[in-house]
């Protein structure tokens, strides 16, 4: 999660199920690059993978995301009351 390009990944993903061809597109990296990100992406479960025909379509799997949210949610509360000033 810690990975920029990752993060960006998982936000395309999000609106759908994409081909890498159109990763790539989009993040304007070379196929390598969004296939290595793939890869690990899906070593993690945060990304599924079907073929269809000649295509490899990837689609998010936010089920691995859910601990992280409600683990990050307790701190919610801390970000918001703080007055405006002390706010990096």
């Amino acid at each position: 999660m810690a990975e920029p390009r990752r993060r960006q990944i998982l936000d395309l993903l999000a609106a759908g199920e994409r081909p890498v061809n159109d990763l790539v597109e989009r993040l304007g990296l070379a196929q390598p690059q969004v296939s290595k990100h793939l890869r690990v992406l899906r070593e993690v479960d945060l990304v599924h993978v079907r073929d269809e025909g000649r295509q490899r379509l990837y689609r998010l799997n936010a089920e691995p995301l859910k601990p992280i949210h409600d683990w990050l949610s307790g701190y919610e509360q801390a970000w918001t009351d703080r007055p405006p000033a002390e706010l990096p």
